[in-house]
């Protein structure tokens, strides 16, 4: 059953933001278990949220609908819009991340709805098709317009890709914040002949660029490990070997801990900008702040269902990149990352094991009765 829904999703290219007619296909099955369905676009990006029954405790199952694009068709051993099962392998785009876990989020939510119709409080389900891209018109408009309703998510369980090598071994339940700059720093073009008539901002980076790769930003703590910085491209010149280039530009990114703050970070940066007298422009993208679900009813009842499915408890960890937790978690809810092994998201021929998307969507169910009827 979920098989057939995850290959159903992977049929639609839906490279980000473009849904491609997933969340409609989403919305119809599960309106006729019962949900109703509030459809949200905002700008270019579908959104849907989608619930079962009312009032509190509100538990919602986060997912995305768009993928990665491809990359070059000649590498893969199959289309990535047409799934094929091969030794007991799903392959297709978004198999892994994360049309797969979609599919067994929703068929765990028909299964639960079917023997719990008077379940306590609100099931739901948030989808947006604006994660892998820009994510801007996606999950965090959808919490402003919860927020203007007033509906407070208590639980949140998102179906990122979390698992290293089984389905269960790893939940996450925070990620590192991220911030990322846009350096360029300025010289003075010339003739490498006459470099006394010149400035070149590549040398003047470099014992920068070395002291930032050397800094020690913090030693992280029990959940987070120390915040790392990593130059991600540099780029100056015109071509040509003669020319002493009059700007260089340098992007790089912070994946920090609880352990600094993102207004420390960019202090500490200007001032050595400053301290080595460049003259730069510096600009800041918008960054995600870490977040961090250290205890609580939802990690607790998600720990012993796969404890008791799997007979292993699971490593609880924050690793990775960033998620669309970051924008539930400030609300004040709780939440927890569990999804397929994530050994193939973003490569070529992505896959899931076949036997892992019941697993896992009987995992979703269990953890869904334990919060909602007090059932595991």
């Amino acid at each position: 059953m979920t098989l057939e829904l995850a290959t159903a999703l992977i049929k639609l290219p839906s490279v980000t933001p473009d849904d491609a007619g997933c969340i409609p296909l989403l919305s119809n099955r599960l309106e006729l278990a019962g949900f109703i369905a509030v459809p949200l676009r905002f700008e270019d990006t579908d959104n849907l949220w989608i619930t079962h029954g009312t009032g509190d405790p509100v538990l919602c199952l986060l997912g995305h609908t768009d993928v990665v694009p491809p990359g070059p068709l000649d590498k893969w051993h199959s289309s990535p819009y047409a799934p094929e099962i091969r030794n007991g392998y799903l392959y297709g785009r978004g198999a892994a991340d994360m049309k797969g876990s979609v599919a067994a989020m929703v068929t765990a939510m028909e299964r639960f709805v079917a023997t719990h119709p008077q379940h306590k409080g609100t099931l739901a389900m948030l989808l947006t098709s604006d994660e892998e891209g820009r994510a801007v018109n996606g999950t965090t408009r959808v919490v402003e317009y919860l927020t203007q309703q007033g509906i407070r998510i208590k639980w949140c369980i998102v179906g990122e890709p979390s698992s290293q090598d089984v389905v269960g071994d790893t939940v996450k339940n925070g990620r590192r914040g991220s911030l990322t700059g846009h350096l360029l720093v300025h010289g003075m073009q010339g003739h490498v002949a006459y470099p006394e008539r010149s400035e070149n901002p590549v040398h003047r980076i470099m014992p920068v660029l070395n002291e930032l790769c050397d800094t020690v930003w913090d030693r992280g703590n029990q959940f987070y490990t120390p915040t790392s910085f990593q130059i991600s491209n540099i780029n100056a010149g015109t071509g040509a070997d003669n020319v002493i280039p009059g700007t260089v530009k340098i992007q790089f990114n912070f994946r920090y801990s609880t352990e600094v703050t993102e207004e420390q970070l960019i202090e500490r940066i200007e001032a050595l900008l400053n301290r080595h007298e460049l003259r730069f422009e510096l600009e800041w993208l918008p960054s995600s702040k870490p977040f961090l679900t250290a205890a609580g009813e939802l990690l607790k009842v998600t720990r012993q269902v796969i404890q008791d499915m799997t007979g292993q408890s699971p490593t609880i960890s924050t690793s990775g990149g960033t998620s669309d937790g970051r924008y539930i978690a400030p609300t004040g809810a709780e939440v927890v990352e569990l999804g397929p092994v994530n050994e193939t998201i973003h490569k070529l021929n992505e896959c899931v094991k076949v036997s892992d998307l019941e697993l896992l969507s009987g995992m979703y169910e269990r953890i869904i009765s334990g919060l909602l009827s007090g059932k595991l």
